[in-house]
């Protein structure tokens, strides 16, 4: 993550033109450095103002997959008639969907930008082929927002199954789309900032929608003859299908479309910004996408990466509802300065399990008492274990830094993996193990140690590749070469 202000450019002393050295300029006129830096600047800004908006388009996609959670305290699963383990299907059936959708969105494009050292983090295989990015993901967000108004109409069990089943297929298209055209405008110094504000739209949803939630259902209760529940899906559909008609004209296209929003000099400076990326990070003959994912499959690595994520996210997914708001909202505080400093000091290690062992001591006093001040008390150290699992990333993306398509890959699989710890969940916290919810409260215990386990013997592994490569650099009387952060 940049440890730079967002609105602010670092200035790349390429060329005293737009183009990168040796590149010729003839589709675009030259510019002075000091003027570069000022166009630069309003470039960033205007595409800042639309990250923003992107991550209210992430906000109202947390909302529409957990609201089925509040919907649970206004007589859902009453109303559907819904029995034994029924409710927790339902829950998990929508990451079903997503791990069916996201592999295949994470495959690595084949365009000239592969060599880009940091582009295809979540590269989109279709958005990527797309004319208008702006028209396919709003789409997206319209579909999965008038499903979620279905899903208020549902009278049985079933029916709101796959419902559930085809949110989950259709929403999981947005967040490496998203993630993908940022890539497609912010250089490497700058995207790591704008992808993790991107993803603090899912903390700020399990703030804010919780108190949302809470209005609809109390507020709305009985209007026109539907019950709380129907409203929450009535209401947070409509109002994501509103945001989607917005977002056609909002969320920016590639740098080579057309943009009414930005001046001609802004439009040439964003095209050369990414050609210059190439020029400088092309150090080689590009790999294809598929060589990279083989490579990423045969890789011991990213298998276990794959589960400690998987047991990083199963073991934070705790849901309440209006008492869950606050905790949130200093995780996601918590989020931007542990990333910073993680940043700043190199370290994953430790910030990853520094969180894990906050958590921790939240679920253990859970278990220790019933006492409802003390438990809830107990939420603000849970939501703790979530910056965990955004350090992860960042060391995966880290660790397979070397080979730009192998890395894609990598993430993409470890990204998929994730989404067998929210498929298992639900079945964490049955009805018959409550009010105390001792079980469960293990189970997240376990989940958070074995994690903390994994990562001190991948640290370990890691700290031995430096070591060897240390060593050869020494024999062979070489420069400093790559090293792994630990």
């Amino acid at each position: 993550m940049s440890d730079r202000p967002l609105l602010v450019a670092r200035n790349y002393s390429y060329s005293p033109h737009y183009g990168a050295p040796g590149r010729s300029c003839d589709d675009g006129p030259a510019l002075p450095e000091q003027n570069r830096t000022i166009v630069e600047k309003r470039l960033l800004r205007k595409l800042d103002l639309r990250v923003a908006f992107l991550i209210l388009v992430y906000i109202m996609n947390f909302m529409d997959r957990t609201n089925i959670a509040a919907a649970r305290l206004r007589g859902f699963e009453e109303d559907l008639g819904m029995m034994g383990n029924q409710f927790n299907t339902l829950t998990s059936i929508l990451y079903v969907g997503y791990f069916l959708t996201q592999a295949p969105s994470y495959v690595p494009a084949h365009y000239p930008f592969v060599a880009y050292p940091r582009i295809h983090i979540k590269s989109n295989m279709f958005l990527d082929r797309m004319k208008r990015p702006s028209l396919y993901l709003s789409s997206c967000m319209a579909i999965w927002g008038a499903i979620t108004v279905f899903i208020g109409l549902a009278r049985t069990y079933h029916t709101a199954l796959i419902l559930r089943f085809l949110i989950g297929f259709v929403e999981a298209a947005f967040f490496p789309g998203a993630a993908f055209l940022l890539s497609r405008w912010y250089k490497r110094n700058e995207l790591e900032l704008r992808t993790a504000l991107l993803a603090c739209g899912g903390q700020v949803s399990n703030a804010f929608g919780a108190l949302m939630a809470s209005g609809i259902l109390s507020g709305l209760d009985g209007t026109l003859g539907f019950t709380g529940w129907r409203w929450l899906f009535f209401v947070e559909g409509t109002l994501t299908v509103v945001v989607a008609v917005s977002a056609i004209w909002i969320i920016p296209d590639f740098p080579s479309m057309p943009s009414v929003w930005l001046l001609s000099d802004e439009q040439i400076l964003a095209k050369r910004r990414m050609e210059e990326e190439v020029t400088t990070g092309n150090k080689g003959k590009p790999v294809e996408g598929w060589s990279g994912l083989a490579e990423a499959l045969m890789d011991w690595r990213v298998w276990w990466l794959g589960a400690v994520r998987t047991l990083t996210d199963a073991s934070f997914a705790t849901v309440s509802l209006l008492l869950c708001a606050p905790p949130w909202i200093l995780g996601t505080a918590t989020l931007f300065l542990v990333a910073r400093h993680s940043d700043a000091t190199g370290d994953r290690f430790w910030h990853i399990t520094g969180p894990l062992l906050v958590g921790i001591v939240g679920f253990i006093i859970s278990i220790s008492t019933m006492h409802t001040a003390v438990r809830y008390l107990a939420l603000f150290f849970m939501t703790q274990a979530t910056v965990a699992s955004v350090v992860l990333l960042t060391w995966v993306m880290n660790t397979f830094s070397q080979s730009q398509s192998k890395r894609a890959a990598a993430i993409a699989l470890i990204n998929s993996m994730s989404a067998f710890g929210y498929i298992g969940v639900p079945y964490f916290w049955p009805s018959s193990w409550g009010p105390s919810y001792v079980n469960s409260y293990l189970i997240c215990i376990l989940t958070s140690i074995m994690p903390i386990i994994m990562c001190w013997i991948f640290r370990e592994h890691l700290s031995r590749c430096n070591e060897a490569a240390e060593a050869e650099e020494r024999a062979l009387g070489l420069s400093k070469g790559f090293r792994y952060l630990l």
